[in-house]
């Protein structure tokens, strides 16, 4: 028989995963269906979007081939049959303090940066750079762990190197860009462009690197159709996009500067949401999202 959730101790909540303690050696991480925008969690669930997430995660823990936080399937014993799909059992680690991010392509906050500086996170760039292009070789670009609600700040790898050592540091840009490129390496197979993504690390006993969280999910990571792709304008992404465009265009009402919440999403633009990320697991891992483990919409209105 299979544990319920009230066994387990409630440790945190993010702005999509749920954390409880199973046993002193590890965790639940739970993935709702709960979706964030402009730093605010939104009233609308996307439906499936935790168990997409899951899905995606395990099938880039399986074959990227790095030592990494689970300890267990998708169908452990010790998820409660209402989470399971949408729930990894984990190791508990100590976690290093640094969102590790690989850049690809020039787009987002780091097209910020350039514009203003010439540097992404203290890496110098050729001049000439336009949004979308890509990049003579990855880079990496740390950013500090906000609060919830807050911003992460892009840092350079010497202000990481001033929290952590200088040792652990390159140790993190050397598995951060390895990562990224495995990872980039099988999208461009199937016809997908990993335009940038971000990675967490916990450290073993013995001080080494094991990848943790999500990994290469459409929530961590920016993928662009390799057939749509056009430099020099932003590029349609398998993301929530559709969701900040509705958010940000005229039928929403919403001004994100206002300090207000947000509206509710309407139904197919959260239906439209749920299609992209579900297009983006099965273009990638070429496995159906229906042959997933049973759904669940225990925590997905939270």
């Amino acid at each position: 028989m299979r544990p319920a959730l009230s066994d387990y101790r409630h440790v945190a909540s993010g702005k999509v995963r749920d954390i409880y303690e199973i046993d002193e050696q590890t965790l639940l991480l739970v993935t709702s269906d709960r979706i964030s925008a402009y730093d605010f969690i939104l009233s609308t669930p996307i439906p499936d979007k935790g168990r997409i997430l899951t899905a995606a995660s395990f099938f880039w823990f399986d074959v990227l081939g790095v030592p990494n936080h689970l300890a267990g399937g998708p169908m452990d014993e010790r998820i409660p049959a209402e989470l399971v799909g949408r729930s990894m059992v984990v190791r508990k680690l100590p976690m290093v303090p640094v969102e590790c991010v690989a850049r690809g392509y020039l787009t987002g906050s780091g097209l910020i940066d350039y514009r203003a500086t010439g540097l992404v996170c203290g890496v110098d760039l050729p001049e000439g750079l336009g949004e979308s292009d890509k990049l003579p070789e990855p880079i990496f670009t740390p950013a500090t762990k906000a609060d919830l609600g807050d911003h992460d700040e892009n840092v350079s790898i010497d202000q990481v190197a001033e929290t952590v050592g200088r040792e652990l540091a390159e140790r993190l840009r050397d598995a951060t860009l390895d990562i990224y490129g495995r990872g980039a390496d099988l999208a461009a197979e199937r016809g997908i462009i990993l335009a940038d993504t971000k990675f967490e690390f916990g450290q073993a006993e013995d001080g080494s690197l094991i990848l943790a969280d999500e990994v290469l999910t459409p929530d961590s990571s920016r993928y662009w159709d390799a057939e749509l792709y056009t430099p020099g304008r932003v590029q349609p992404s398998f993301d929530k996009q559709i969701v900040r465009n509705w958010l940000t265009g005229p039928d929403s009402g919403w001004d994100k500067n206002s300090g207000a919440e947000p509206p509710a999403l309407p139904a197919d633009v959260a239906e439209r949401t749920r299609a992209r990320y579900i297009e983006a697991y099965e273009r990638i891992s070429q496995l159906s999202f229906a042959d997933w483990p049973a759904p669940s919409t225990a925590l997905g209105d939270r």
